[in-house]
């Protein structure tokens, strides 16, 4: 019998319960998958709390894994029994032992891409892709403040940027935070308990100012953040870590110094199949040529989502976490 996580009603981990589930054989365009691997996001909290409403209730919360393809539907043509697939998308339901998903969602893992690191990094991974090289096309030699710079999204990040030549300046809490990321590749790592992040960005930078923030913390950072830019640079907010950013004249934008906002999510970035690839696919190039190492730091039995959620929400996880079925 197949068993998933399930929630009737949002609320703390404690709402996620063990079940069984029965599979049924894939409809014309899905698959059938033996899940190997599920990766754990901030945005399965943000799902499982409300904050993000989820389609109905009860749902199997996730949204990112891989496995073992066990079955195809009549009109799936790329895939077949015993392909290894990885996933970051909609729809929900990655908290299972098996699990049907849509064939178009779904990409085959090249050699050299292990079941475990596909999970673990297709959406930190191809987020960090689509921020890094779409929503602000970074160049060697730009600047740019990213917070949570020793996360799971911010550790891929650090890489990722010195692989670019970019300078990289990451807000972490404590000093072991901020030793993992420099270890990663972060050029200069603030300790935003102890520090004022604006005046060490602006310190940093000779007074001038990031070319771009990356803040998925929201409520706590975002009017610092903006402090942080230079004329016309971008502050992305891709989360809300701390709570939602309350409404604000857009006026602000171009008192500071005509700067852009955007709001991007994954979703949108790979919302078509060609998309979806070539933003894997350059994940899997930097991951095949060394330049961006997965760290897998921590592993939990999937049937003990509740605790992992609550040490993810307690800031007691570093780089990526798996649920194994």
């Amino acid at each position: 019998m197949n068993h998933v996580i399930r929630i009737s009603e949002t609320g703390g981990p404690e709402v996620m319960q063990w079940e069984t589930q029965e599979v049924a054989s894939p409809g014309p365009s899905e698959i059938l998958l033996r899940q190997t691997a599920v990766g754990l996001n901030y945005i399965d909290v943000y799902f499982r709390s409300g904050v993000y409403p989820a389609p109905q209730l009860p749902f199997t919360p996730g949204l990112e894994g891989a496995g073992v393809v066990e079955a195809v539907g009549e009109e799936v043509t790329d895939l077949a029994p015993g392909d290894h697939v990885g996933y970051a998308a909609q729809p929900l339901g990655a908290y299972a032992e098996s699990r049907l998903i849509p064939a178009d969602r779904v990409v085959r893992l090249p050699d050299g891409i292990e079941d475990q690191v596909a999970a673990a990094m297709m959406l930190k991974g191809m987020t960090v892709q689509y921020l890094l090289r779409s929503t602000v096309a970074l160049n060697a030699g730009d600047t740019i403040l990213f917070h949570a710079a020793a996360g799971g999204v911010g550790l891929i990040a650090c890489q990722w940027a010195k692989h670019l030549g970019v300078t990289m300046i990451g807000t972490v809490g404590s000093e072991e935070k901020a030793a993992l990321a420099q270890a990663h590749g972060c050029t200069h790592t603030i300790l935003y308990n102890e520090e004022n992040f604006v005046e060490r960005v602006q310190e940093l930078t000779g007074g001038r100012g990031v070319d771009a923030v990356y803040d998925s913390v929201g409520r706590d950072t975002f009017h610092q953040s903006l402090d942080c830019l230079r004329m016309r640079g971008t502050l992305v907010l891709f989360g809300q870590s701390s709570g939602k950013v309350e409404p604000f004249d857009p006026a602000v934008l171009s008192g500071k110094g005509s700067l852009f906002l955007t709001r991007p999510t994954l979703f949108n970035y790979t919302a078509s199949r060609e998309d979806l690839l070539h933003c894997a696919t350059e994940l899997f190039d930097v991951l095949q040529s060394g330049a961006v190492k997965a760290d897998i730091n921590q592993e939990y039995p999937l049937s003990e989502a509740q605790q992992a959620h609550k040490d993810l929400e307690a800031r007691k996880t570093t780089g990526a976490t798996l649920l194994l079925p």
